[in-house]
């Protein structure tokens, strides 16, 4: 498990898994639970995903990786990336972070991400594609923190982002559960 502190005065302190088959009634309650702007924001439209798609966002289809953030039983946010192999056998990810609102700002969406970031190294993707909204300042700003270098493609509404994952040296297991690097 990976542990993230938020950035408060008072430390909280959320356990990051592994989404499991287990979590679809969580999850579904955990997206039924956001507002309809981090809905829209997350997935482009103020809906919540359909039952299909919740099972997909769980993991364990053998091309999604998919990780939650609990506190107190409670799942707080969800993260998963997709995986693709391309030509030469490329392998490729496509991330999607949400926290809860009330957990937003707190140091959650970076713990997820740097969760997914420690899963595709060790599955061998070397690059990960994120579309983002332009109205999702905190991501935005969150992958120009950890990736300057991303290369920014602009599509219709908007903004697509491919970052080179740097591989690193096998470590030894203590520093490999701290958080690895973004980036």
């Amino acid at each position: 498990m990976i542990r993230t502190q938020m950035e408060l005065s008072v430390p909280v302190i959320a356990a990051i898994r592994p989404a499991s088959g287990a979590d679809l009634g969580p999850l579904t309650d955990f997206f039924a639970g956001l507002s309809p702007q981090s809905r829209y924001l997350r997935f482009f439209a103020p809906v919540s995903p359909r039952p299909g798609l919740v099972r997909r966002m769980c993991g364990g289809d053998g091309r999604t990786y998919a990780v939650v953030a609990v506190r107190g039983g409670v799942i707080i946010g969800h993260a998963m990336a997709v995986d693709e192999v391309g030509p030469r056998g490329v392998r490729s990810a496509d991330f999607g972070v949400v926290v809860a609102d009330a957990w937003q700002g707190r140091g959650v969406g970076l713990a997820l991400m740097r969760a997914l970031v420690t899963g595709a190294r060790a599955r061998g993707v070397t690059s990960v594609t994120m579309d983002v909204l332009p109205e999702n300042r905190r991501m935005l700003a969150l992958i120009a923190g950890h990736w300057p270098a991303a290369r920014i493609e602009d599509s219709a509404g908007f903004a697509s982002f491919r970052i080179r994952l740097r591989q690193q040296p096998q470590e030894p297991d203590a520093q490999r559960a701290s958080l690895a690097s973004v980036g």
